[in-house]
């Protein structure tokens, strides 16, 4: 052996075939996946296609095939939709007719008890006027003065309305309430002092709108309405009153009430009207309600047990 030293090779740099291999080559079929994954057929498919990937269809035959399939689409919803009517129609119908039927019955019913109510009410007035009669002497000027009978005689007739410019609305005093602007309606204290006044100044009877007032009648507002036992007015009101035209008429204008209704016209604008009549005709008031007085014992006289006992 020579005494020449062994050379080794360097390992630090590979050969020439190493330089110029692919680093993934022993992974050719992961390779050959990841570089055709999509099939050949569906490749050409895609070629087929734009560079936009849509459809090589006409724009115009699009459109028509989604206006085609829009309206079958909302011909099917229509013809459920009548389908479904069609069929609750007969119930709906049945039921409206039904109630219909019912509200017709309980109206035909209230009528004829109305109309029972009137015919009773009549009866009882015309007992009433007929017991009165059977007591003599002053029966029947009592009766007049209570109202039981219809009167029919001179007297006044006094028309009260709103203002022209009044309008609807509000409550309370209009002539005391600060910032209320409505002060050209007739209020139910206004017509209190007008029949009031009346009464005083000498009428034997009066009636507002046709309702006749007694001792027991009582003049109210609901909001905007005027109520005489509890039956609503509207304006035009019309009082009418029976007694002397010329004495009634001076003294109702000459008194505080009739100052008060020319003070309601010369500043708010109220209309009123006083005219004097020869021939008024009042109604019998309704539901006249009679009421007996009864003497009470004092302290220490009999009693209607004859015990001589006071009552407590």
């Amino acid at each position: 052996m020579c005494g020449m030293p062994q050379q080794h090779p360097d390992r630090s740099s590979p050969p020439d075939r190493a330089v110029n291999r692919r680093p993934d080559a022993s992974m050719s079929l992961l390779t050959n996946v990841m570089e055709h994954s999509l099939d050949d057929g569906y490749a050409e498919a895609a070629a087929r296609r734009g560079d936009t990937g849509t459809s090589r269809l006409p724009g115009s035959l699009r459109g028509k095939l989604v206006l085609a399939f829009g309206l079958v689409l909302a011909a099917v919803v229509v013809t459920v939709g009548a389908a479904q009517t069609q069929v609750a129609a007969p119930t709906l119908a049945k039921e409206r007719q039904k109630l219909i039927d019912r509200i017709q019955s309980e109206t035909t019913a209230a009528d004829e008890l109305q109309s029972r109510v009137d015919t009773l009410r009549d009866d009882v007035a015309a007992r009433q006027r007929e017991a009165l009669k059977e007591q003599g002497g002053g029966a029947e000027q009592v009766a007049l003065l209570a109202g039981a009978t219809p009167v029919t005689g001179p007297g006044i007739k006094v028309e009260i309305d709103d203002a022209k410019e009044a309008s609807s609305g509000g409550g309370g005093n209009p002539r005391t309430t600060s910032g209320f602007s409505d002060t050209g309606r007739v209020r139910d204290r206004d017509m209190q002092r007008v029949v009031n006044g009346l009464w005083a100044s000498g009428a034997e009877a009066i009636s507002v709108n046709g309702q006749r007032l007694t001792a027991l009648s009582a003049i109210r507002a609901a909001g905007d309405a005027i109520l005489v036992d509890n039956r609503p007015l509207v304006p035009p009101y019309t009082i009418s009153a029976i007694g002397n035209p010329q004495h009634l008429s001076t003294s109702f204008q000459d008194s505080a009430d009739g100052q008060y209704l020319h003070v309601l016209h010369e500043n708010y604008g109220i209309r009123v009207s006083i005219s004097q009549e020869e021939k008024l005709s009042l109604p019998a008031a309704p539901s006249l309600i009679i009421r007996y007085a009864t003497p009470v014992a004092s302290a220490g006289s009999p009693d209607a047990n004859g015990t001589g006992k006071g009552t407590n």
